[in-house]
């Protein structure tokens, strides 16, 4: 099943067409807070005439925390890759409480002649970040389907993250040497946004299966678009088949085909995974990440969670959180 799972993976990612960059790196001194353009108007920023980009950030020293809306505060540390898929408006800051500021403030509009390093905050310590975009229309990336959550955080393991540096590196020496980066430099960033997504992917439900494939079915996208939207919804396979215009049994298969597993099952799987990125980024409590992920009751998300990760959460968290205490 592994030896399955990887060459789905890999396929699925191989098949991914995406041109990016690495656009500027940031020196954010304690205390400090900003918050981003608009996605519409970063994505026309770095890449005029579209209106949405997939950004990235590595950090490369220190730690911070990003934020999408209202949603809850992901902390990220050095090493930690932070995704936002679809590019939106988001808050970044420091340990510290600081007042958030538009980026636009100590952002200057291209075009750049080298690669802008930014520098905000006061005279703390330090958090070192390489910014990156891609631009793909692949499903995988499509705001629409948001078959990912606003934000996620992939902590690589120490082979991975050691490319991941060694690649950021090497991408900020070339383009900060000039106006027109290397052919090598400008193909850094798809190689650095695929080695992510695999390390991310490879948590999720049905990767053993055609997963981003069955974004592009468009049976399925619609139904695997709710479940990812809204994991905390109590959906039925009759809400699905709706909202995919199918019947019962034909969405029942075409998971189990497609999937190999049911419409529920596939729902839990996946709120097992958003649970994760939860408790490993975020200060909300059980109940809190429970209630999130389609839990009414703390016990029944803890039975759920030991089953699928063989800890209970608090245990869990214990060992793998990247949140400040």
């Amino acid at each position: 099943m592994r030896t399955d799972r990887s060459t789905a993976l890999a396929a699925a990612i191989e098949r991914l067409r995406i041109q990016g960059a690495v656009f500027l790196r940031a020196e954010y001194r304690e205390p400090w807070a900003y918050e981003s353009l608009s996605g519409p108007v970063t994505a026309n920023l770095l890449r005029p005439g579209t209106d949405r980009v997939t950004l990235f950030h590595v950090v490369a020293a220190g730690g911070c925390w990003i934020q999408v809306g209202d949603g809850p505060k992901h902390w990220a540390v050095a090493g930690d890759v932070i995704v936002l898929p679809y590019g939106d408006q988001h808050r970044m800051g420091g340990v510290h409480e600081a007042e958030s500021v538009s980026i636009a403030t100590f952002l200057q509009p291209p075009p750049w002649s080298t690669m802008p390093v930014l520098r905000h905050g006061a005279d703390g310590n330090q958090t070192d970040v390489v910014c990156g975009y891609i631009h793909s229309v692949d499903p995988l990336f499509d705001p629409a389907l948001r078959a990912f959550p606003p934000v996620f955080i992939v902590r690589p393991d120490p082979v991975a993250a050691e490319w991941v540096q060694a690649n950021i590196a090497f991408a900020m020496n070339q383009t900060g040497n000039g106006p027109t980066p290397s052919a090598t430099a400008t193909r850094l960033p798809e190689l650095l946004l695929a080695e992510v997504l695999r390390l991310h992917l490879a948590d999720l439900p049905a990767t053993d299966y055609q997963w981003a494939s069955a974004l592009a079915d468009p049976r399925l996208a619609p139904a695997i678009s709710l479940l990812h939207g809204s994991p905390e919804r109590k959906w039925t396979v009759s809400d699905l088949a709706r909202a995919a215009a199918v019947s019962r049994s034909v969405l029942d298969e075409l998971f189990r085909n497609e999937l190999g597993r049911s419409p529920i099952r596939y729902l839990t799987e996946w709120r097992m995974h958003l649970a994760q990125d939860l408790l490993a980024t975020t200060d909300l409590s059980v109940m809190s990440v429970a209630r999130r992920v389609g839990y009414d009751a703390e016990e029944a998300f803890s039975r759920a969670f030991k089953r699928a990760q063989g800890l209970p959460p608090g245990q869990w968290r214990s060992a793998n959180s990247s949140v400040p205490r």
